[in-house]
């Protein structure tokens, strides 16, 4: 695989089941080593062998799972493990709320359950949680695993939404997704990987959903696209 991605833009990671988008994104956060070949951050290597050298890049990961804390709050959450404390050593909670309340702010102003745990939080404001945790420690590369999965419509949107805003405050976001309409709204390209191998990055003005299917599914460029492999792919 040789893949790039610049501030400011989404590239979208696809592919069918053991296509290696997974195994990708854990070499870059940091969850497996990577065998060979080298990875670079603001053109320099970088040396990542565990989550805690990635995020020294600026690396953040936010899986599928979201990795949240069910029984406590927002703020916990946020500064889980790089709590907030006061002059005596105890944990600042107020210092931990305001910044979180701060951030939700700018993030996603409709966010109102601070003090609430988060199991209690709808999909879509459990992932405003995960994703305010990775932007408050100065993310510049945001890896997101399937963020809109088992929303619904609304939620769907809103994280959406969460994601445009950052791609406009200049992060750089891969976008890890098997639906083919987020990948069309929110990405600036599209890399389809197929049995560990990229098949190719492209734009996505420049090519259909068809098209992207069949790089995933037949493994072809666009321009080795037939009508009959996109009749193919509908039957």
């Amino acid at each position: 695989v040789s893949i790039d991605l610049f501030p400011g833009e989404v590239v979208a990671l696809v592919g069918g089941k053991g296509a290696g988008n997974t195994t990708l994104i854990k070499t870059l956060s940091g969850a497996h080593k990577a065998d060979s070949g080298e990875i670079l951050v603001n053109g320099e290597p970088a040396s990542i062998s565990n989550p805690r050298d990635a995020r020294g890049y600026g690396v953040e990961t936010i899986y599928q799972t979201l990795a949240l804390a069910d029984n406590i709050d927002a703020p916990s959450n946020i500064f889980l493990g790089r709590e907030l404390r006061t002059r005596l050593g105890t944990l600042d909670d107020t210092a931990m709320e305001s910044t979180t309340r701060e951030l939700m702010g700018r993030l996603n102003p409709r966010f109102k359950n601070f003090r609430a745990p988060v199991q209690s939080l709808s999909g879509g404001q459990r992932q405003s949680v995960a994703i305010a945790r990775a932007v408050h420690f100065n993310a510049k590369i945001l890896i997101m695993d399937e963020p809109t999965a088992a929303l619904g419509p609304a939620e769907t949107e809103e994280v959406r939404q969460l994601i445009r805003q950052l791609r406009e405050e200049g992060l750089g976001i891969f976008l890890i997704s098997h639906d083919i309409h987020d990948v069309f709204d929110l990405a600036d390209r599209i890399s389809v990987m197929l049995q560990g191998t990229l098949v190719g990055t492209v734009n996505k003005v420049d090519v259909t959903q068809d098209e992207v299917l069949a790089m995933i599914i037949a493994g072809k460029h666009p321009e080795e696209v037939t009508q009959t492999d996109i009749n193919g792919l509908h039957r």
